[in-house]
């Protein structure tokens, strides 16, 4: 599916399929032929169980935006505790977490996937004594998946713009990119979307069609997820603005909250037929 130059895809997670046959059996559903894929829990599977599980999306047809990358003992109970717990900051699980991106980067690479999508953590401000380090493992990291012919795709959300564009040029990584995820910035309290966009706009290769409000304390406690069109993201001038920097790249819709995500996802791809870019 195309819908204003873009290529309409689904994040498989937000389906929360129990197998390869019902996540392909929800995206076509949707009406849509690309996804982005979670590859965490294939890379750690069986052998001959993932491969069945491969071949059942082969013989879909089903296409990849990239594959997505997660940890466990990420927490996301609160803004705290996800400032302590994600990524690759964390100086307790960077082995762990290390070995776990290599054995991705090997799926993703077997998938032609191109590009793996991560939250790399929150990365400290210039000039704290934790931000040489942060470069350094997202550097490590960028090389890593550079030798396997892949991209890194860092999630917008945590740092303020202004703090990822600085930390974007201090990396200086030619496979790093951004995954620009309007929602993650309203959630936590990060800044304003279309600013955002405009500012990090050549760095955007993929973006993640996901929408918020605002909590009363940003940047303290969360934001709502809600779906995409019915929150404070603003459909039209969202998509006007990816249109003002030139991005052409897919459009992933994501939902991660909600008991009928499936119906949400569509309402989204309804919403974004019905606004036209300026």
């Amino acid at each position: 599916m195309q819908l204003h130059g873009h290529t309409i895809a689904v994040c498989s997670w937000s389906l929360q399929p129990k197998s390869m046959a019902e996540l392909v059996a929800k995206v076509k559903k949707l009406g849509v032929n690309h996804m982005q894929l979670a590859l965490n829990e294939l890379s750690q599977m069986e052998p001959a169980k993932r491969q069945a599980e491969l071949a059942e999306l082969k013989a879909s047809g089903i296409q990849l935006t990239g594959g997505m990358l997660h940890f466990a003992g990420e927490d996301y109970s609160s803004i705290a505790r996800i400032r302590e717990t994600g990524g690759f900051i964390p100086d307790g699980e960077w082995g762990d977490r290390k070995k776990i991106t290599a054995d991705v980067a090997k799926l993703a690479k077997e998938l032609n996937a191109g590009a793996i999508l991560a939250h790399v953590g929150f990365v400290p401000p210039h000039g704290h004594a934790g931000y040489k380090p942060a470069v350094e493992r997202v550097r490590e990291v960028a090389k890593m998946l550079a030798a396997q012919g892949l991209v890194l795709h860092m999630e917008t959300g945590q740092e303020p713009a202004g703090e990822l564009l600085s930390f974007m040029n201090d990396l200086n990584e030619p496979n790093v990119f951004i995954n620009f995820d309007p929602a993650n910035m309203i959630l936590y309290g990060a800044g304003e979307p279309i600013p955002a966009i405009k500012l990090l706009g050549k760095h955007i290769k993929h973006v993640h069609a996901k929408d918020a409000t605002a909590s009363a304390r940003p940047g303290v406690e969360w934001g709502a997820e809600v779906p995409f069109g019915t929150g404070q993201v603003g459909v039209k001038r969202f998509l006007s603005a990816l249109k003002e920097v030139g991005y052409t790249g897919p459009l992933a819709l994501e939902r991660e909250a909600g008991d009928n995500r499936l119906g949400d996802i569509a309402a989204g791809i309804e919403a974004i037929k019905s606004n036209v870019p300026a």
